[in-house]
């Protein structure tokens, strides 16, 4: 991804921490601008210090997993850098373990382990429709912790 928000925010980073990593990932949250915006002011507030991902897709993709001291730079709906978050933790579960304390990290909605599972089966759903799959409750999850060490 080539965006001059995303290298400013490194480089604004960088000037105050000059022994961070040289390398990072930059994502938005979700699958629309929507969500995007939605969880990057989660981050923002200081509410999301958690994100799930589909540990299927890093398996078709042939990705690394995020791993303790990998430096994300958050996206907003429009794809500008908002946030620089460090990954503190990684633990892939079966969807059904996931605990009530992750679902509270997430920040979403009422923070309740219902509410996780309803949105995020249904985000799942939507993402093993499109590679031809099916969602079942032990699929495995990315769980990943975050602590937020820059914002724009």
């Amino acid at each position: 991804m080539n965006n001059d928000s995303i290298k400013q925010i490194w480089e604004d980073f960088r000037k105050f921490n000059p022994d961070a990593p040289e390398n990072y990932q930059a994502w938005a949250f979700g699958d629309s601008r929507e969500m995007a915006d939605k969880l990057a002011k989660l981050v923002l507030e200081g509410t999301k210090t958690a994100t799930a991902s589909n540990y299927t897709l890093y398996e078709l993709e042939n990705e690394a997993l995020p791993y303790a001291g990998l430096h994300n730079i958050i996206l907003n709906g429009d794809e500008r850098a908002v946030a620089i978050a460090e990954t503190t933790s990684v633990e892939v579960i079966p969807f059904d373990e996931v605990t009530e304390e992750f679902a509270y990290l997430e920040g979403e909605g009422d923070q309740s382990l219902k509410y996780w599972r309803d949105v995020h089966e249904a985000f799942f759903k939507r993402e093993f429709e499109k590679i031809g799959q099916e969602f079942h409750d032990k699929i495995p999850v990315v769980c990943e912790r975050f602590r937020v060490v820059y914002k724009k």
